[in-house]
């Protein structure tokens, strides 16, 4: 029988099929207006999120990540995971489901009693820990390597606090980030807990939904799916074991080749690894949900077939699942 007690496993290697191109983030540049006191100010008045950033869109992206519904990053721009995180909250709270912001969705987030969206946080020496240079694109450079770091402390920072990192540089102009800095940093939620019974992978959605036994919500996640090329399964399939920290065990006869590297390599585990600080395995051989190195691309990339949630998303959904949890992938 199938054990259905948490299996967590330390920087273990398994076969996976994974990532595919990586596509900029949507922004552009951040908007210096928007800032600690504009967000706390934000309040809605009517119609959709305004275009482009705005203070209103960081604030209900930090609201919608407060209920257990993530926005994947906390970025202010208004966009395609924003607007799958509403719908996704429409139709948890059985509102109208159009992913639009409108009263009732503001009502339902409490967004006018919401407690302080912004706060202060002081960066530590542990955070300057394991921060390193910039990082090889080519794997064969990796698999030299003993652990792939984040390059820069705000990049840590802001998947600490679930945030774009230039939005999180952008509310801190200036800021070197040394330790002892006191920094502005939005207030995400706690991490969701719970026994999760079954996972449904929507893919026109492009969500993933965690649910307990009763059928009831635990959260709800943003993720990037295959291609038509490299689709992700289809049907039911089962958690087989959850792997943190896991190392990428690269085999061109078995996935897609990277440039010039045509043998088996094994690239080391880190936040900035093909795939992240997650790996939770799937039965249908090499076939995975998994962090990333690129928060900011799973609405704008596509995998290789897996499944790829923020490494922060996925950490949380890691501690909630079991061996033999069902995962159902929907068309």
């Amino acid at each position: 029988m199938r054990s259905h007690s948490p299996l967590i496993l330390a920087a273990a290697t398994l076969p996976l099929a994974v990532m595919g191109s990586l596509a900029a983030a949507q922004s552009d540049g951040a908007d210096p207006s928007i800032d600690a006191n504009a967000i706390e100010a934000a309040t809605y008045d009517g119609g959709p999120l305004p275009e482009g950033q705005s203070a209103l869109t960081a604030k209900v992206q930090v609201l919608l990540d407060r209920a257990n519904i993530s926005p994947g990053i906390v970025d202010g721009w208004k966009g395609g995971m924003s607007s799958s995180a509403i719908h996704a909250f429409e139709v948890r709270e059985g509102l109208t489901a159009d992913g639009v912001m409108d009263q009732a969705v503001w009502d339902a987030l409490g967004g006018n009693a919401a407690a302080p969206i912004t706060s202060t946080y002081t960066v530590t020496e542990e955070d300057h820990a394991r921060i390193g240079g910039p990082l090889p694109d080519d794997y064969a450079e990796m698999a030299k390597m003993d652990w792939l770091h984040y390059t820069s402390v705000s990049e840590k920072l802001a998947e600490d606090f679930h945030m774009d990192q230039e939005f999180l540089e952008a509310l801190n102009p200036g800021s070197n980030f040394a330790p002892g800095n006191t920094i502005t940093v939005v207030q995400p939620t706690e991490d969701a807990t719970g026994e999760v019974a079954d996972i449904e992978i929507d893919k026109s959605s492009q969500r993933l939904i965690a649910r307990d036994a009763s059928g009831g919500i635990i959260a709800n996640y943003p993720v990037a799916i295959g291609s038509e090329q490299t689709p992700s399964p289809s049907g039911n399939v089962e958690v087989e074991a959850i792997a943190i920290e896991p190392t990428y065990s690269y085999n061109p006869d078995l996935n897609f080749q990277q440039g010039d590297n045509d043998e088996f390599l094994t690239i080391p585990p880190g936040p900035n690894g093909p795939v992240g600080l997650v790996w939770i395995d799937l039965s249908k051989p090499t076939y995975g949900i998994h962090g990333t190195p690129e928060p900011a691309s799973l609405f704008t990339a596509q995998s290789h077939g897996c499944v790829r949630m923020t490494n922060w998303d996925a950490l949380e959904l890691a501690h909630m699942v079991s061996a033999g949890t069902t995962v159902r992938f929907v068309e």
